[in-house]
């Protein structure tokens, strides 16, 4: 027998009434009682009881009253800075803008908080690009800087130019881009050229450094020649390639050619400089400015320098200043 509030409280005082069943019939006050409390808990029909015998019907509605403001609601000021910020930097996601937020303004905004008031001003916009999902990790991720690189092509079209390839080296445990060069084809000789700038510029081959990396590539011509291998091997550098037709296994690189052809292919370029420095602009970008949700929304420059850990502790203190202050702003109102 399913009994709504009202329902309970009028069995129970037909009950001690004169012992009488609501549907009928005359069995024990005591066994009445038990079936009327077999859809509650005992106290809360009795409560029931009681503020029905106090005030009728009346008693029985909701008594919750919900609080007319919370200890840590955000301030309006707050608010509008965050419309401002968005309105500044229209490329941002929510997500985006919270840690830009909580980095460069010094205060502490939720990534649900920035999408919330966003939604208010109608400024939350679908993406350009479709949305595919990945694995939250690899099963065997890298450990350390320098330790696995990824290398891969992808292509661009240049009007009246024809097809250039742009050959990138990332570091798969901080994503951050080593070194990239836009080639006119994808030969053996691109590849390692792409690697010795990768090697100049984190001087993995310095006499203190005692671990050579791994390079991760696929199955391309270039990747399996003769050439690339000798050049492999006098430079000491293993070499591991994933499996035919699965690209996930290279996803990070793959994900970073998404990312930024998601931005460059909004344009068409029209001599391979203008493509080349479009490039450098967006490896900038990506190292130095993009928060990395895969990385606790720190950038891959942070990762790859050993920064992250600052730069999650000070957010920390961010976070616990900016609640007491909403706490004390907050409860001031309440006592106003």
């Amino acid at each position: 027998m399913g009994w709504n509030k009202p329902q309970a409280v009028y069995a129970l005082q037909s009950i001690r009434k004169d012992g009488r069943d609501p549907a009928g019939g005359r069995v024990s006050v005591e066994r009445q009682e038990n079936a009327c409390r077999t859809q509650y808990q005992p106290q809360h029909v009795l409560r029931w009881y009681r503020r029905y015998q106090e005030n009728g019907y009346e008693g029985l509605s909701n008594q919750y009253r919900p609080p007319r403001q919370f200890w840590n609601e955000i301030p309006p000021w707050e608010k509008k800075e965050v419309v401002e910020t968005a309105l500044e930097l229209a490329d941002k996601s929510p997500r985006e803008l919270a840690w830009h937020i909580t980095d460069k303004q010094g205060y502490y905004i939720s990534e649900s908080s920035v999408y919330r008031i966003l939604k208010a001003h109608d400024l939350v916009t679908s993406p350009v690009y479709n949305v595919i999902t990945a694995l939250d990790k690899f099963p065997q991720p890298a450990r350390a800087v320098n330790e696995l690189w990824q290398t891969d092509f992808t292509y661009f079209k240049v009007v009246h130019w024809g097809w250039y390839y742009l050959s990138t080296v990332i570091d798969d445990y901080s994503r951050f881009i080593l070194a990239w060069r836009l080639c006119t084809g994808m030969g053996a000789d691109d590849v390692k050229q792409t690697l010795d700038d990768a090697i100049e510029f984190t001087v993995v081959w310095h006499p203190t450094v005692l671990h050579r990396p791994r390079l991760l590539s696929e199955n391309s011509p270039c990747y399996v020649s003769k050439a690339l291998k000798q050049y492999l091997d006098d430079e000491g550098i293993a070499h591991t390639r994933g499996k035919p037709y699965h690209p996930m296994t290279q996803g990070k690189i793959e994900r970073y050619h998404r990312s930024m052809k998601n931005i460059l292919l909004l344009e068409n370029y029209y001599s391979p400089t203008e493509l080349e420095q479009q490039v450098a602009l967006f490896v900038d970008h990506y190292n130095n400015h993009r928060y990395h949700e895969a990385l606790d929304n720190v950038t891959p420059a942070d990762m790859y320098y050993g920064r992250d850990s600052e730069v999650l502790q000070r957010r920390a203190q961010v976070k616990r200043k900016t609640m007491l202050m909403r706490r004390r702003y907050n409860c001031a109102l309440m006592l106003a």
